[in-house]
C-alpha cells in the first residue's frame, strides 16, 4: 500500500466542499459504521495468481521459440522445407505466418471483449464460463502448432491456421482473467496484492515456459548445414541420413514439450476455477441495462488516463518484445552460444520472478510512476553493455540475471496501474459498468497488434540481410541485425515510452482520492436510502 494510503473513508464527507455539506438540498448523511474490509486469503490470492501461467507459459515458448521453430525445424525429413510457395525454409514466410498470427492475435482481443461485455451473468459469474470452455480446445491447438504434417504443400496453411485459432482461444481465456481483477475485491490494496502475486506466478509461468520448452528442445541435436568453408550449403549425401534423424528427434522434442505444457494450462485452469469467485459491485447491480459496447468503447477511448498509459506502455512493450522474439537467434548465431540461449533465458526468467515481491514493495513505497522510471530504464545500461561488449558467456549470464530485474518491473507495472484507471473512468462514469473487458483488451490488443508489426519486420530484415537456413553460422550483416533488434531497436523504444509515460496523470496522491471517492460511492449505492441520482451527483462532485 502506497504512503497515506491506508487511511480509508467510509463516506465522501471528507472529500465534498463544506458550503455543499450546509446548503440544505440534500439530506444529512447518516453515520454508518465502517465497512469491514474485503479481505482476501492467500489461498484465494493464489488461486486466482495461479490463472494467469497458461498465458505465460505458452506465451513464452511461442514468443521465444516459433521463430527459430519456423525456420529451422518445420520441415519434411526428406529434406523437403517450409515456405508458403515452395519447399525451401525461408525468412520471408515465417515472417507473414508471425506476423498474420499476431495480428488476428491483436484482433481477437476487442473482439472478445465485445462478446464477454455482452455476456449475462451466470452462476459461475460472467467471465469464469469462457475461461471454462475455451481450455480444452486451446490446449489441442496450441499442441498441433507444434506438429509437422505429412504433406508439405499444407504445411503454411497448417500451422497459420493452428496458430490463429490457439490465439483466439487464449484470449477467450486471458481477456475474461484479466478482467477478473476488478471481480475478486472492491478494495485496491486487495487488488493491487492480488495483482502481485499474479505477476510472480506469470514470470514464474515464463521460468516454466522457458525451462520446458528450453530443456526438452535443447536436449536434441538440431542439424545445421555446413560446408567445409564453414558457410550454410546443401548437406553431402553421407551426411544426409544422421541430418534427418536428427531434425526427427528435434520434432519430437518439440511435441513433447507442447504436451507437457499443454497439461500445465489445463491444471491452472482447474485450480483458477474452484477456488476464485466473481464479485460485483454494489452500485453496479443498480441499473436496470447494460451499456452498449460502442457507447463503452467511446467512452473508454475518451478517457485521458487510459490513452496516456497505452501510449507510454505500448513501447516499452514493444522492446522487450522485440527482444523475446529475436534473443534465440540472437545468442545462437551473433554471440556464437547455440548450446546456451536456453540457459540463458532461465536465468532471466528465475531472475525477474525473485524481483516481483521487490518491485511490489518499491511501489507500495515510492509510488507506480517512480517505479516505472527506474525499473524499465535499468535495461537500458544492459542491453548497452550487449551491444558494445565481445561474445563472453559469464559476462552474458551476468547480464542475463541484471536483465531479469527490468523484465520484472514490465510485468508487473501495466497490470498494477490499469486497475487505477479502470477507477478513475468509474467515478467520472458511475453507471458505466461492463466496460472492464474493454479496457483490458484493446490495452492488450494494442500492444500485440505493434508487436506483430514488429515481429514481421524483424523477420524481414532477416531476410534482407542475407539469413540462410539451419545455417551453423550466418553471414556478417545477419549477426549486425540481430544485434541491432535485441539491443539498439529496443533501447530507442524504451526511451519514447517513458518520455510518454511522463503525461500519464495518476500519481499517489490520485490514487487515494479515487479510493475514497470509490468508497464513498460503494456506501452510498450500499445505503437503502441512496438513489441512482445521489450517486451520479457526488460523482460529479469529486
Amino acid at each position: 500500500m502506497a504512503k497515506g494510503e491506508g487511511a480509508e473513508s467510509g463516506s465522501a464527507a471528507g472529500l465534498l466542499p463544506t458550503g455543499i455539506l450546509q446548503a440544505g438540498e440534500r439530506p444529512a448523511q447518516v453515520k454508518k459504521e465502517p465497512k469491514k474490509k474485503q479481505q482476501l486469503s492467500i489461498c484465494n490470492k493464489l488461486c486466482y495468481a495461479v490463472g494467469g501461467a497458461p498465458y505465460q507459459v505458452t506465451g513464452c515458448a511461442l514468443g521465444f521459440f516459433l521463430q527459430i521453430y519456423l525456420l529451422d525445424v518445420a520441415q519434411q525429413d526428406e529434406g523437403v522445407v517450409f515456405c508458403l510457395f515452395s519447399f525451401q525454409v525461408d525468412p520471408f514466410p515465417a515472417s507473414i505466418i508471425l506476423f498474420v498470427g499476431r495480428a488476428w492475435d491483436a484482433f481477437t482481443d476487442p473482439l472478445v471483449g465485445f462478446c464477454i461485455s455482452k455476456s449475462s451473468w451466470t452462476r459461475l459469474g460472467r467471465l469464469m464460463p469462457w475461461i471454462i470452455f475455451s481450455t480444452p480446445l486451446a490446449i489441442i491447438a496450441y499442441f498441433l502448432i507444434w506438429f509437422v504434417p505429412d504433406f508439405p504443400e499444407v504445411q503454411p496453411l497448417w500451422y497459420l491456421l493452428f496458430y490463429c485459432l490457439f490465439e483466439t482461444l487464449v484470449t477467450c481465456f486471458h481477456v475474461p482473467y484479466s478482467a477478473l481483477t476488478m471481480f475478486i475485491s472492491t478494495e485496491q490494496s486487495e487488488r493491487d496484492s492480488a495483482t502481485a502475486y499474479r505477476m510472480t506466478v506469470e514470470v514464474l509461468g515464463t521460468v516454466l515456459g522457458t525451462a520446458i520448452q528450453g530443456q526438452i528442445v535443447g536436449q536434441a541435436d538440431t542439424p545445421c548445414l555446413q560446408d567445409t568453408n564453414g558457410s550454410a550449403v546443401a548437406s553431402e549425401s553421407a551426411n544426409r541420413t544422421h541430418s534427418t534423424t536428427s531434425l526427427k528427434d528435434t520434432q519430437n522434442a518439440y511435441l513433447l514439450a507442447a504436451g507437457v505444457i499443454a497439461s500445465i494450462y489445463v491444471i491452472c485452469a482447474v485450480i483458477l476455477t474452484l477456488g476464485v469467485r466473481e464479485q460485483r459491485e454494489p452500485y453496479e447491480t443498480q441499473q436496470a441495462e447494460p451499456m452498449s459496447f460502442f457507447r463503452g468503447l467511446r467512452l473508454v477511448m475518451s478517457h485521458g488516463p487510459y490513452i496516456k498509459l497505452i501510449a507510454g506502455f505500448l513501447f516499452t512493450s514493444l522492446a522487450f518484445m522485440l527482444v523475446e522474439g529475436n534473443f534465440a537467434l540472437f545468442c545462437t548465431y551473433t554471440l556464437g552460444f547455440r548450446n546456451e540461449f536456453q540457459n540463458l533465458l532461465l536465468a532471466i526468467m528465475l531472475s525477474a520472478t525473485f524481483t516481483i515481491p521487490i518491485w511490489q514493495w518499491f511501489l507500495t513505497r515510492f509510488g507506480k510512476k517512480t517505479a516505472v522510471y527506474i525499473g524499465i530504464s535499468s535495461a537500458v545500461p544492459f542491453l548497452i553493455l550487449v551491444a558494445l561488449m565481445e561474445s563472453n558467456l559469464i559476462i552474458t549470464y551476468v547480464v542475463a540475471v541484471a536483465a531479469g530485474i527490468s523484465v520484472a518491473a514490465a510485468f508487473l507495472l501495466p497490470w498494477s496501474m490499469l486497475p487505477d484507471v479502470i477507477d478513475d473512468f468509474h467515478l467520472k462514469q458511475p453507471h458505466s459498468h461492463g466496460t472492464e473487458p474493454i479496457f483490458f483488451s484493446f490495452y492488450v490488443f494494442f500492444t500485440k497488434f505493434a508487436s506483430g508489426v514488429s515481429l514481421g519486420i524483424s523477420t524481414l530484415s532477416l531476410d534482407f540481410a542475407g539469413y540462410q537456413t539451419r545455417g551453423c553460422s550466418q553471414p556478417a550483416r545477419v549477426r549486425f541485425t540481430l544485434k541491432m533488434l535485441v539491443t539498439m531497436a529496443p533501447i530507442v523504444l524504451i526511451l519514447l515510452g517513458l518520455l510518454l509515460f511522463k503525461l500519464y496523470p495518476i500519481d499517489e496522491e490520485k490514487r487515494r482520492q479515487n479510493k475514497k471517492a470509490l468508497q464513498a460511492l460503494r456506501d452510498e449505492a450500499s445505503s437503502s436510502g441512496c438513489s441512482d441520482t445521489d450517486s451520479t451527483e457526488l460523482a460529479s462532485i469529486l
